[in-house]
């Protein structure tokens, strides 16, 4: 009950080629290689987005406030 030996590997490996078949093992690296791309491709588009709302932020921090319009004018609150 500690590490497997070869012969245990070579077993599941057997158990593995026999539920998913022989036909689409060789497609594995291909969609193993189009799932990291995607994801990698998903973490800069996060990466990206997050950069841009900091930016945002520290931008609308730092300017002037504007100054207000009263909403009535002068004339009618006297």
């Amino acid at each position: 009950m500690g590490e497997f030996s070869p012969i245990h590997w070579m077993i599941v490996l057997a158990i593995i080629l026999l539920l998913f078949g022989g036909r689409k093992s060789p497609n594995w690296p291909k969609a193993w290689a189009k799932a990291s791309a995607t994801s990698k491709r998903a973490c800069l588009a996060l990466r990206t987005t997050q950069r841009l709302r900091h930016n945002r932020t520290l931008l609308q921090r730092t300017s002037r406030p504007r100054k207000r319009k009263p909403s009535l004018s002068f004339k009618y609150l006297v």
